[in-house]
């Protein structure tokens, strides 16, 4: 049963039609919703088609936020759509992309089912001593004003592949997405327990050009003293902090080789970077109970051995310990770790697009089983 994943970004709109035995038939990239050519949807699906020798179906859909009401993957129906659209608030600048998607694709193959796969509902099994900040009770229940957590997509794919090249249940790993956007997650026995996103995607880890977490008294303070508005802080921490702010390039391969040049502006980049990424590694084996694996997925997570390696040496109290000439080499879903090392360390693929197919196919068909 061909699934057609869709996956609404910023820039971009991926397809990807992943077929039964969770092999990739066919792929296609496209401009962003909003600048999408007459007819240039319907080509591409045309293609797909084409290339996958038959018609998906089924279409399973990555929307960011779920919020508190969607808790797993759910078939998209008239309320679900209405349900996604009041959480707009929640997610003002991914929501809107993910719901142009729907529109367009479910207009282009009508009468074909459709799911909702949230990148917030893996983290929903956080308990709500995690979850809850300690602010007024009247905004939690009016305003929903909770850790959600972010790239829950990529948490549960990674977090499952460790588990299936280990061959271990109950493993305790710390899953680490670092791409333009970056988090980490604690899983137990494939369950999240805590991640570092928490009410936006804001929060957490140095990112490209986000600044991750800050002092919430900066933003009051910036309000009351510079006269800033809310839009004016937002751009900035979203968009102009981060890596970018720092080192003057939102690339990791820019920032790392301008460091081995000697530019003090990188240098510092990457020590703030590696510090927060350590010692937030530090408290999701904490909430774990510890580690038994540490995995890192996504583009920097899977293509900057000198990141793996830094990290690595700086937990080596919780045992982990990598092969120097493995973590140079690493390609596809490969264990880096050094025989000495008590924890294991990998290298994992983010497949976003099986972990979407896997779950539309688990509320559609759910007598076909878990994959």
């Amino acid at each position: 049963m061909d699934v057609l994943v869709v996956n609404a970004g910023s820039s971009s709109l991926k397809l990807r039609q992943i077929g039964a035995g969770d092999e990739l038939l066919a792929a296609a990239d496209l401009p962003a919703v909003d600048r999408l050519a007459d007819g240039e949807l319907d080509a591409a699906l045309e293609r797909l088609r084409a290339d996958s020798g038959a018609r998906a179906a089924a279409v399973g859909h990555r929307i960011v936020h779920g919020g508190a009401q969607f808790s797993a993957a759910v078939r998209i129906d008239p309320d679900v759509t209405a349900a996604l659209r009041r959480l707009t608030d929640l997610a003002p600048l991914h929501q809107p992309k993910s719901l142009a998607a729907l529109d367009v694709v479910t207009a282009a193959l009508p009468g074909v089912p459709a799911v909702a796969c949230f990148d917030t509902s893996f983290h929903s099994t956080m308990a709500d001593s995690v979850y809850t900040y300690a602010v007024p009770r009247e905004w939690q229940d009016r305003y929903g004003v909770r850790k959600y957590g972010f790239h829950g997509l990529s948490h549960a794919y990674c977090s499952a592949r460790v588990a299936q090249i280990l061959e271990r249940s109950g493993l305790r790993v710390i899953t680490c997405h670092l791409g333009a956007g970056a988090s980490l997650a604690a899983v137990v026995d494939g369950r999240c327990v805590d991640t570092t996103m928490g009410f936006t995607p804001l929060d957490g880890l140095v990112m490209a050009t986000r600044s991750g977490a800050i002092d919430p008294g900066l933003v009051l303070w910036l309000e009351e003293h510079e006269r800033l508005r809310p839009r004016e802080i937002a751009d900035a921490l979203e968009h102009r902090s981060g890596l970018l702010a720092l080192a003057g390039s939102a690339d990791m391969r820019v920032v790392e080789r301008q460091a081995a040049a000697g530019d003090a502006r990188a240098r510092l980049a990457l020590a703030v970077y590696l510090h927060r990424l350590v010692t937030s590694i530090g408290a999701m084996a904490a909430a774990a109970g510890g580690v038994d694996a540490l995995a890192f997925t996504g583009g920097v997570g899977e293509r900057a051995p000198a990141i793996r390696a830094a990290v690595a040496e700086r937990l080596d109290h919780l045992g982990i310990a990598i092969d120097e000439e493995l973590n140079a080499s690493a390609g596809r879903d490969l264990d880096v770790s050094s025989r000495s090392a008590r924890a294991r360390t990998l290298v994992i693929t983010a497949r976003e697009d099986l972990q979407i197919a896997r779950e539309t196919r688990r509320v559609l068909w759910p007598a076909a089983g878990p994959r």
